[in-house]
């Protein structure tokens, strides 16, 4: 369907006539009254608008949910509102291209493109908010109920946008969110990307330590996710007969991620074989063939856009060969040192030191890494990164690689604590056309990964529902595909 805006119409489209625009208008029903509860999430907004109000008391803060992007020609992709905005408004799903939300003295607009009587062309001819194009939209008053936000109409914003600002505040813009609203602040106070950025990375820390309504968001989204992985484990052999399985297994995961929530949290690893070896494999176009791995790495969003991000390794045909599960008990012993090490007042690098001592000390005794422990462990060494090139965590929330944003020293270089939700997930690759590695472990890559949450005294494991050793996994198997 075509984004064009009301009365540009692209060259395929036939001209609306006179006729035709009278009679479409006429004989409606009213709308009925809006059922739809406000979101259970309105209880904690105020407070994370307030946090940032108060690093910026005196400031214009700027916070656009974004517009469609587009996929090609005049096909979208489906609408996903930028990540800060969803937080501070609780709207997720696919609300609501070009809104805006603007914080200001204590005080929280929502700028938004309410429906227009049915009179107006917009009602049959723009597929951006046309109702006969995208179905019927709120009115104001049911989006302020909605969300429990002052709602304006977003015809107000350019003006209200260039109203004085407080002598000793600022202008602020969440960079790249929208394009259209950034280029109007920067008209308006000229450009201030350390502003920008200041506001960037305080909206990403705000999302570092998570509220109980985020917690049992994630909860949620982990049990979905689990709900997907065993599907794709009893379709295994269906995508082993059907070949190119590893479309099969995106599918079948992706069926459940639309169904149980909003969509997937970020493209689906299906990797099989020597395709495990790298690390952001989403072309999954290889067939799954009995004896080797599948490395699935997949999450569920639900549509308050949290999402989960958990990494199994399955044996196609159900049970590991000795070789597999050698290196498979590795990155289990690995992965344990990593959460062992995570508790609060630990630094967020010690869970990654952990697993990785453990991974380079099992490279050293197998004889593939010949260079000693700690230097391969210092800065000056890292030899073992030819086999685990990757970090260990990252921090998981609204966003698969939550508070990106972040300043180093509170991320990388910050301190675990009670309510951040992080991932553990070390992993061994040895490509089947590595010649330093023994051949009866070329082509086998392998990764488990969990999301935990950092408790008051140490971790819980939010998919902790999903076996972890190699016995587990193969009773887990067999029991779903028994089903």
């Amino acid at each position: 369907m075509t984004k064009k805006a009301a009365g540009k119409l692209p060259n395929r489209m036939v001209p609306y006539s006179q006729a035709f625009k009278t009679f479409i208008c006429q004989d409606w029903a009213d709308y009925p009254v809006d059922q739809r509860e406000p979101c259970a999430v309105n209880a904690y907004t105020p407070a994370r608008r307030q946090a940032i109000q108060d690093l910026f008391p005196d400031d214009r803060i700027v916070i656009p949910a974004g517009g469609f992007k587009q996929r090609s020609n005049d096909c979208d992709y489906r609408f996903r509102p930028h990540s800060a905005f969803s937080h501070l408004t609780g709207l997720g799903e696919d609300f609501e291209p070009d809104a805006v939300l603007v914080i200001e003295a204590g005080q929280a607009r929502l700028y938004f493109h309410a429906r227009v009587p049915r009179t107006d062309p917009e009602f049959y001819s723009s597929a951006n908010y046309g109702e006969m194009w995208v179905g019927p939209r709120p009115s104001l008053e049911e989006m302020s109920r909605y969300t429990n936000l002052t709602v304006v109409d977003s015809s107000q914003l350019n003006a209200d946008l260039a109203a004085p600002v407080k002598s000793t505040g600022k202008l602020r813009i969440t960079p790249g969110a929208d394009p259209k609203v950034e280029a109007l602040v920067h008209a308006l106070r000229g450009r201030d990307d350390d502003a920008d950025r200041e506001l960037e990375s305080a909206l990403s820390e705000l999302r570092l330590i998570k509220d109980a309504y985020e917690i049992d968001q994630m909860d949620q989204a982990c049990a979905a996710t689990l709900t997907g992985f065993e599907a794709v484990i009893a379709d295994i052999p269906e995508a082993v007969r059907r070949g190119r399985g590893e479309r099969w297994v995106e599918g079948i995961f992706g069926l459940h991620a639309r169904h149980l929530g909003n969509a997937v949290g970020y493209d689906t690893i299906a990797a099989s074989g020597d395709h495990g070896c790298t690390l952001h494999w989403i072309r999954n176009d290889g067939d799954l063939r009995p004896g080797d791995l599948l490395l699935l790495d997949a999450g569920v969003e639900l549509d308050s856009l949290y999402t989960a991000d958990v990494t199994r390794t399955l044996p196609i045909s159900g049970k590991f060969t000795p070789a597999q599960r050698k290196v498979y008990d590795a990155v289990l012993a690995a992965q344990q040192a990593g959460m062992d090490a995570a508790k609060p007042g630990a630094a967020f690098i010690d869970v990654h030191q952990a697993a990785v001592r453990v991974i380079a000390q099992h490279l050293v005794d197998w004889g593939i890494l010949d260079v000693d422990l700690e230097e391969t462990l210092s800065d000056q060494g890292g030899q073992f990164r030819r086999w685990m090139v990757h970090g260990t965590s990252h921090h998981l929330g609204i966003d698969v690689h939550d508070c990106a944003q972040a300043r180093r020293k509170l991320y990388r270089g910050g301190t675990l604590k009670a309510g951040m939700i992080i991932t553990v997930e070390p992993g061994i690759y040895f490509k089947s056309t590595d010649l330093l590695v023994p051949e009866e472990f070329r082509g086998i890559g392998i990764r488990i990964e969990d999301d935990i949450l950092i408790t008051q005294d140490g971790y819980r494991n939010l998919s902790a529902d999903f076996p972890r050793d190699a016995d587990a996994v193969e009773a887990w198997m067999a029991q779903v595909q028994s089903r």
